[in-house]
């Protein structure tokens, strides 16, 4: 008896536990690999893949820095991705319609050369 009364609890904790991850879910509880990451991502208007380099034109108000913008490169099956995450916000008043140019050596980035690298930001075009 006290063999089925132990079962029935773990029955009953294990039923409560999924209802709590429902709930969880339903509530935007769980987290995706992007929003684990530093900062938030940031669009890039544009990007350059070429001699184991990786170049970004970002927004930028004057202020923007390489310092200020973390690659966060992970693995997946079609290669190596990357995404651009900004760390510092850019406060300066300085217009800077085309952006302002970051690099990264792929060994700056942990990647082998010649790798094939995809870009995960979103593309936004330059003021006009």
């Amino acid at each position: 008896m006290k063999r089925i009364a132990t079962l029935a609890a773990t029955a009953a904790l294990i039923a409560s536990l999924a209802g709590c991850a429902a709930v969880q879910q339903i509530a935007g509880g769980f987290r995706t690999p992007q929003e684990e990451m530093p900062g938030q991502v940031e669009p890039v208007h544009a990007a350059a893949i070429a001699r184991d380099e990786a170049v970004f034109w970002v927004t930028s108000n004057g202020c923007t820095a390489k310092e200020d913008i973390t690659p966060v490169v992970r693995s997946s099956s079609d290669g190596p991705i990357i995404t651009l995450r900004r760390i510092r916000e850019d406060r300066c008043r300085e217009s800077r319609p085309e952006g302002t140019e970051v690099r990264w050596s792929f060994e700056e980035l942990g990647l082998a050369p010649g790798s094939r690298l995809s870009v995960e930001n979103p593309y936004q075009l330059p003021p006009t």
